[in-house]
């Protein structure tokens, strides 16, 4: 099953998703329309589906393209041509799906009702934050990493990579640890305890010392926190031994973690560093340490251009910057690859992994699963869209889950795991050859040109039809073509080819 609609995405990556939309409000019929448009942005079709039902948008005169705020630019986004079509396109569902699914998980033990966590970050840093988190359906929170020593923050701290309608690619920041002090911290963490004692509170914690470590560890125990998080990773720190600096030493992760281990009855994770080249060696010394999981990956240190008017690099903090940790969807594939490594390494079965890194839909925050993570942590998209984002997360992974026919996600957890193989095991004796579908093309002729100027020149342009035709004796089967296809016009050989 394909778990995709023929439909515009481009068109509704134009939506803004507005808070308290007016669209919503114009609508004569009732449907949430800013609600099935933020389905749609972040690929719950299903969702948007079960949302617009029969909406008779094809009959209507579009009162809500008229109340977009984008209209004022004479550009709203063309809502009832994008339900309209998606209304018709239809979906690929089996005839048969099951209905009760569980989307629980244990963390370390510790029972979350859905894989889904906020990341220790901003997005974590207080009471009413972690409160309106847990009411809009967050399983748990990490809090913002508690420490005893001041913290001297730059501004502005933020920079990102935006791509079409001025969405975060990649996110930069330079932001330190939480602000508050300790027993501030601790005291929303027992606030939150008390009022939500469903939800999972994970101390994210830092010390500069084996006491501060301990001390730290026993204070969260006391307060009612579920879980404590080692910062062996932070980027942004002003002195050397502390987080990015230990999560790279395996002496100092395993007697960190030790110490910590000591000092609480708790679950202990890990959070390790990206910056690093192999982060199983890393991980085996927290093993060591006493640790229980890993969550991995912190942010990667980075520069994320420069101003080409002031030739300041971003965020400019008074003609200055710095490098900083980035995150965002872009950083994704590199979190799957030390996902991927850590749950298939000797030495490390039965830890619980927290995967991190790029997750915005339930499809990216699935991969994760698939890879090996028990539990998934999220933070730039939060920042970007606000924690409503989680409705789409739980409810795609839910019907995703009643249409593929499994019980409970944590079936899924490394179900892809053991398909990443070493380069010397991977098949290279057969060719599949891509295919174009002329019914879809509409004769761009964008694949000749990535193939003619970055492939194998395998592909030959009609331009009177206006229609590409592949060479299969010159074709290797790399399938940049499929790749840079915007309408989904090449497909796949039914057979491969012996070379």
């Amino acid at each position: 099953m394909k778990y995709e609609f023929d439909y515009d995405s481009s068109a509704v990556g134009r939506c803004l998703l507005c808070h308290r939309a007016e669209c919503t409000k114009a609508c004569p019929y009732g449907v949430p329309v800013a609600r099935v448009l933020r389905s749609l942005y972040f690929d719950n079709f299903l969702g948007a589906a079960s949302l617009l039902n029969d909406a008779p948008c094809a009959h209507c005169d579009a009162p809500c393209e008229r109340s977009c705020v984008l209209a004022s630019d004479k550009a709203p986004v063309s809502i009832r041509e994008i339900f309209e079509h998606f209304q018709t396109a239809g979906a690929d569902l089996p005839e048969h799906r099951i209905e009760d699914v569980d989307l629980s998980c244990s963390l370390c033990g510790v029972t979350l009702e859905n894989p889904f966590i906020i990341a220790s970050s901003t997005a974590s840093s207080s009471y009413d934050m972690c409160r309106r988190a847990f009411e809009e359906g967050w399983a748990g929170v990490s809090f913002k990493t508690i420490c005893s020593f001041p913290q001297h923050e730059a501004s502005p701290r933020f920079s990102a990579i935006k791509g079409h309608g001025n969405a975060f690619l990649g996110f930069k920041n330079i932001e330190q640890l939480s602000d508050h002090g300790v027993q501030e911290n601790m005291e929303d963490i027992r606030r939150l305890h008390e009022d939500y004692p469903n939800k999972v509170i994970i101390s994210s914690i830092m010390g500069r010392n084996l006491d501060e470590w301990a001390q730290l560890a026993e204070e969260s125990e006391r307060a009612g926190a579920a879980v404590v998080e080692l910062n062996f990773s932070c980027p942004n720190m002003e002195d050397d031994g502390l987080g990015i600096t230990i999560g790279q030493s395996e002496e100092l992760v395993e007697r960190f973690t030790s110490a910590v281990r000591k000092a609480t009855s708790l679950p202990v994770l890990a959070k390790l560093t990206p910056n690093i080249a192999d982060m199983v060696p890393i991980a085996l010394a927290a093993r060591r340490g006493g640790a229980d999981g890993i969550a991995a990956i912190n942010t990667i240190n980075s520069i994320t251009g420069v101003d080409l008017d002031t030739l300041v690099a971003e965020p400019a903090v008074r003609g200055k910057s710095i490098v900083g940790g980035y995150s965002g969807n872009a950083v994704k594939p590199i979190a799957l690859r030390f996902i991927s490594d850590l749950s298939r390494a000797e030495g490390l079965e039965g830890m619980h992994l927290s995967g991190i890194g790029g997750v915005q839909t339930w499809r990216d925050a699935l991969e994760f699963i698939l890879l090996g993570a028990g539990s998934v942590q999220v933070t730039t998209a939060v920042m970007e869209y606000g924690y409503r984002i989680i409705n789409d997360l739980v409810q795609g992974l839910e019907e995703f889950l009643q249409c593929r026919g499994v019980a409970s996600v944590s079936e899924l957890v490394g179900a892809a795991s053991k398909t990443v193989v070493d380069h010397q095991d991977i098949e290279r004796d057969t060719l599949l050859l891509p295919v174009v579908r002329a019914d879809r093309c509409n004769g761009c002729g964008r694949c000749y040109l990535s193939c003619r100027d970055g492939g194998h020149q395998a592909i030959a342009f009609d331009e009177k039809n206006r229609l590409p035709k592949i060479d299969a004796r010159k074709c290797v089967g790399c399938h940049l073509c499929r790749l840079v296809c915007p309408t989904s016009a090449i497909g796949v050989a039914p057979k491969a080819i012996r070379r």
